[in-house]
Order: structure tokens, then sequence, then C-alpha cells
């Protein structure tokens, strides 16, 4: 699986772990920056890189990064075909694979701890969408308000 990172300074140290654990899980991952810390660095700059690589690869997903990641959530979900959300538990996650086909996973350093981080990781990885038909429909209307604005 196609794993797109993104991330500013505030959450570089965790993307890297999280670039080991899904490398060590067989994933191909491509870090769209930071490349290094740099802590005058600003967000929009690697989640909007990373962001538009998801829309282009329907079957890939993205991880994206920050202090509080509601910051990185806003930038990627700019991106017309990214449904981003900020990932907080185990139950969020689930709902936002199963129910919103979300493809990008955005995370606050400041909010969860290294071990839940991979355990969120993978249960955003995991978790198919449900195609469900009243989801399906919701995703549609979505793509339909993309596509006007």
């Amino acid at each position: 699986m196609k794993v797109y990172l993104g991330t500013d300074h505030a959450g570089f140290e965790l993307k890297e772990k999280v670039k080991e654990y899904l490398q060590k899980q067989g994933h191909e991952v491509e870090d769209c920056g930071a490349l290094s810390f740099d802590p005058a660095d600003d967000y929009p700059d690697f989640i909007s890189k990373a962001a538009q690589k998801v829309a282009a690869d329907a079957s890939s997903y993205g991880i994206v990064f920050g202090k509080s990641g509601a910051g990185e959530c806003i930038v990627a979900n700019k991106i017309k075909g990214v449904r981003a959300f900020l990932g907080i538990n185990s139950e969020n996650v689930k709902l936002a694979r199963e129910h919103n086909d979300a493809n990008v996973l955005s995370l606050g350093s400041a909010f969860v701890t290294e071990h839940q981080t991979y355990d969120l990781v993978k249960l955003f990885l995991e978790t198919p969408f449900s195609n469900e038909e009243r989801h399906k429909r919701r995703i549609e209307k979505i793509r339909r308000i993309e596509d006007r604005h």
C-alpha cells in the first residue's frame, strides 16, 4: 500500500517514527516533507503536497502531522478528492474509514502518544470502507460540493 506523509516541525519527530513503522510493515512510503527539522517551516507547504499525491492516486492514503493536527486537516481538505479527518481515538478512525472512506489521517503530536499513533495508523490503513449505499450517496454529495466550489 502506498502512503504519503507530510508534516511541519511540530510533527516531525512523530512522522519519522511512523515512517519507520510503516516501512517495517511493508508499506511503500513517500515522505513529502519536512525532510529535516526546521522550527520556522510552514505546514501548508508539506501537507498540500502529500494531499495532492493522495488525490492523484485513488488507491493510496495519506497521514499528516502537526501539533494539533487541525490546521493540517484543513489544508488537506482544500485538495479536491481528499477526505481528511483529525484522528483522536480508535472509534473516530474506524468510523471515518467505514462511513466517509477517509483517505487522509491527520494526527496532533500534542494529543496522541507514540503508542496510540501506531494503533490509529494501523486501524486507519486496515479498516475498509463499508460500501453501504447511504455512505456512498453522502460521499457523492461531497464530490458535487467540491465540483461547485
